[in-house]
């Protein structure tokens, strides 16, 4: 009996010593797990009009792996399509160990077309040693800057001869770009005059020519402190003419707060101001008419305000966005007949001045431009869909 209790007491404390020793021995930690994380990159570039060009989508990893990571991925279509915008791409990547990122090139084709900015999607998924922020969906943005702009040619056209006078100038617009031999760009927004919503810019985005045509654009879009942009040519001190027959032929913007003009300006302006210098409106149109056009001039009166003759010529049926039309003038000394698709509809001479001086013997430069806003249309309203366009097919002075 006695030896059964020093067994057990001595059974206890080998189990005691064994326990506290085990329980001051060092505990080794057990590693957490490295989790590498995905991330995909947004990408957005410009596209080449006529080659094809590469977007680069980058997915950084973070932190590294000590293993290879591999992740599928695949683009999808948004505004931009497979084998007309993009080539489709999908397959697995593999990303090395230790690598701080993979990527993924998209091509994309070449376009000239004018069209908005588009968008497609490259997706990454099933990682293998990693795992994926996010929705693992990327955005590609083609910036689109094509200046082909197909337009059709249905309309009024002019003779190309008149009896007793010969071609002495004209604009076909058939070059590739706008001819800065001929053409200025007015640059600015400050209203001109007329309280006008725009500014005015040199960009392609705003004047181009496409398909044999001058166009210009007026876009909805920030520019300073202005809301919108457009543009507006003048040929002064390049071209100037004084008398003749002069063709215009055009395709007119006619939303609400739309105002596109053809005019010209006495070459003299820099020196003896507006409006002693003269204004013709070969052609002026309003988006809440539009239907209907104006031809004027204006002239410094006696007391220095402007005086103004005009009268204004309607459409039988339609609206003039919807063909090409010829403002025309036939400009004489001390005479002026403004003309739609041959049609007089409003003579002028120098009687019809009864305060101040005709100032319309004298050389004149031209001023193409769509203005948006201003006294005379309003601004735009929730009717009008940008951006707008004019379309000037040819300008041609016979003399």
């Amino acid at each position: 009996m006695n030896h059964w209790r020093e067994y057990s007491q001595i059974l206890l404390a080998a189990i005691l010593f064994y326990a506290c020793g085990k329980s001051n021995s060092p505990v080794t930690p057990v590693p957490t797990p490295v989790v590498s994380h995905l991330s995909i990159i947004d990408v957005s570039h410009t596209r080449d009009n006529k080659v094809p060009t590469s977007f680069r989508f980058f997915i950084n990893v973070s932190p590294t792996s000590d293993k290879a990571i591999t992740v599928s991925y695949a683009t999808s279509d948004g505004t931009a399509f497979s084998g007309t915008d993009y080539t489709t791409a999908s397959g697995t990547l593999t990303i090395p160990a230790s690598q701080t990122v993979g990527y993924v090139d998209v091509t994309i084709s070449g376009d000239s077309l004018r069209q908005p900015d588009q968008v497609f999607y490259l997706t990454i998924s099933s990682p293998v040693n990693a795992t994926i922020n996010g929705t693992g969906k990327a955005t590609g943005t083609i910036q689109n800057s094509g200046t082909y702009y197909p337009s059709d040619s249905e309309g009024y056209f002019s003779p190309l001869t008149y009896s007793g006078y010969t071609l002495a100038w004209s604009d076909e617009f058939n070059d590739a770009a706008i001819n800065t031999n001929i053409w200025n760009y007015d640059i600015g927004g400050s209203g001109w005059g007329n309280h006008e919503l725009e500014y005015y810019t040199d960009s392609i985005a705003n004047a181009y020519l496409s398909n044999g045509k001058l166009v210009i654009e007026a876009r909805k879009e920030t520019k300073g402190s202005n809301n919108y942009t457009s543009a507006r040519l003048n040929t002064s001190g390049k071209k100037s003419i004084q008398y003749g027959r002069i063709d215009i032929r055009a395709k007119i913007p006619v939303s609400h707060g739309m105002w596109p003009a053809l005019w010209m300006l006495g070459s003299n302006i820099s020196t003896v101001g507006w409006p002693a210098c003269g204004e013709t409106d070969i052609m002026e149109l309003v988006g809440s008419s539009p239907n209907r056009v104006v031809g004027s001039i204006h002239w410094a009166q006696a007391n220095g305000s402007s005086g103004t003759y005009n009268n204004a010529y309607f459409l039988p049926s339609g609206d003039f966005s919807e063909q090409f039309h010829v403002f025309s003038v036939i400009w004489q000394m001390n005479y002026f007949q403004f003309i739609v698709d041959g049609i007089p509809y409003v003579t002028a001479n120098n009687s019809s001045i009864t305060s101040g001086t005709w100032p319309f013997n004298a050389p004149f430069f031209f001023i193409f431009n769509v203005a948006v806003g201003g006294d005379w249309p309003g601004p735009p309203d929730s009717s009008t869909v940008f951006p707008q366009r004019m379309f000037v097919d040819y300008v041609r002075v016979f003399q």
